[in-house]
């Protein structure tokens, strides 16, 4: 009678908010201290982890997976890029590929074409590494962007402000074509960390650069352009590049450059560790990126791609004396470029921007906030990129309602990017699309598997 008398009084009636707190009560009133103290353990025990399970299921989103639906994604229209891509590989427009889609964040389409090396015959798999050249450069913003919510600097900062080198910004005035001199004016503007990240700084770019006078000038300074097997540091790198003259005004144009490399080295002085060891402990490891590196681990040398070009309508190792193709697994393994220097997968990549499309944050580790994503995706450049089509933001280039409108591209707001070797991405937010088709060629090629592939991927969403 005593507990049904209880029961009945308001102020014992468990309710859905306080129901353990009412058992709690009770037990007070019923069992012995012991006793009750070791209840109130397994109710405090059960409680947190209840907590911790509603928490993590409203706010983490898991790591990508294979997809057991189709995610409003038409069987039909991607057995057409699948066909696509072996054509691709049949008719020697490429020779060799790794193709992703995922879709709400499960994997599609994820498949193998071709060969990773056409030398020894060794077919393409679906982990193969890539050398992914540019498109190191949204992940060193990432980088950037991390710091910057630690309220390390500002955007608007000069970066001489942390690299002196940088105090005495110069504009190219005259150059000699017979000994690569020159003159320079001083620039009215200094160097801030928002022109390094959006391209707009007037840095060159040395060897790939628009303008002669410049590929020249860095040659001659001895400056590494994107990656080396020889023995320097990535500070001793920027500390020549701070000493050459600008394209122009720091601010009026949009002009691609080593801008990023600079802030590797700022993302070292800042943090206070080594650029590719920061890149491990913020971004690699919490996201599972295990195959994303400077430089491979000796298990992983085996699954790097060979850079190939046509020669006599075959497909053969490239060989340049400009480059050193096989940084990744040779050399002194000092130097992270910030703009071209990782290697990674399809997967890999695919991760990092599933992040991005998760606003920041993927299986339970926030990487960003949702609220510097926006700063990342907005409008940086005004109209100094992307002919109306596209617009840069902090990381990467972004589909406008035009570019929406032209077809094609994705949704309005889709970013993307590619890298050097002929690696390309897009993701977006409104589909939350992913697309990555990897592949690792230069020279001259006929190769229209990337506007392809964009175009027939947003083609087969079917819901």
């Amino acid at each position: 009678m005593r507990i049904q008398t209880l029961w009945a009084m308001p102020m014992f009636r468990p309710t859905k908010e306080s129901g353990l707190n009412h058992l709690i009560s009770l037990s007070s009133i019923f069992l012995k201290p012991s006793i009750r103290n070791f209840l109130f353990f397994i109710v405090f025990f059960v409680s947190c982890y209840q907590t911790s399970a509603q928490t993590i299921s409203k706010h983490s989103s898991p790591a990508l997976s294979v997809a057991t639906t189709d995610e409003g994604m038409s069987a039909e229209r991607l057995l057409r890029i699948d066909a696509m891509l072996k054509e691709a590989i049949s008719d020697k427009e490429i020779p060799g590929a790794v193709a992703l889609i995922a879709r709400n964040g499960k994997i599609v389409f994820h498949n193998a074409y071709g060969m990773a090396d056409n030398k020894s015959r060794k077919t393409m798999e679906k982990d193969a590494i890539f050398r992914i050249a540019s498109q190191t450069k949204a992940i060193t913003s990432t980088a950037v962007m991390i710091l910057w919510e630690e309220g390390k600097f500002r955007m608007d900062d000069p970066i001489s402000k942390y690299l002196p080198e940088f105090g005495k910004a110069q504009i190219l005035d005259t150059f000699n074509e017979s000994d690569s001199t020159y003159s320079t004016k001083p620039a009215e503007n200094q160097i801030t960390i928002r022109h390094l990240i959006t391209h707009t700084s007037g840095i060159g770019y040395g060897m790939i650069d628009g303008d002669d006078r410049f590929r020249k000038i860095y040659q001659k300074a001895k400056v590494v352009d994107a990656f080396t097997s020889k023995d320097i540091s990535i500070g001793d790198n920027i500390k020549k590049l701070a000493q050459l003259p600008l394209h122009h005004e720091p601010g009026e144009k949009f002009t691609y450059s080593e801008g990023l490399d600079v802030l590797g080295y700022f993302v070292e002085v800042v943090s206070g560790m080594p650029f590719d060891e920061f890149l491990r402990t913020r971004i690699f490891d919490p996201l599972g990126m295990n195959d994303t590196w400077f430089y491979l681990p000796k298990k992983k040398h085996d699954r790097l791609v060979s850079v190939q070009s046509k020669n006599d309508g075959k497909w053969k190792r490239f060989e340049d004396s400009r480059f050193e193709i096989d940084y990744p697994i040779r050399g002194a393994k000092r130097f992270f470029s910030g703009g071209a220097g990782l290697s990674s997968t399809a997967k890999d990549y695919a991760t990092f921007l599933q992040m991005y499309l998760n606003e920041g944050e993927l299986n339970g580790e926030r990487i960003l906030s949702r609220t510097t994503i926006q700063s990342i995706m907005g409008n940086q450049t005004g109209d100094k990129f992307g002919d109306g089509l596209e617009y840069y933001g902090l990381a990467f280039g972004v589909v406008t309602s035009n570019g929406q409108d032209a077809g094609g591209q994705g949704s309005t707001g889709t970013f993307d990017w590619g890298g050097y070797f002929n690696t390309q991405y897009f993701a977006d937010p409104v589909e939350n699309i992913i697309g990555i088709l990897m592949k690792q060629t230069q020279g001259p090629v006929d190769d229209n598997t990337g506007w392809r592939f964009r175009q027939m991927v947003f083609s087969a969403i079917d819901d």
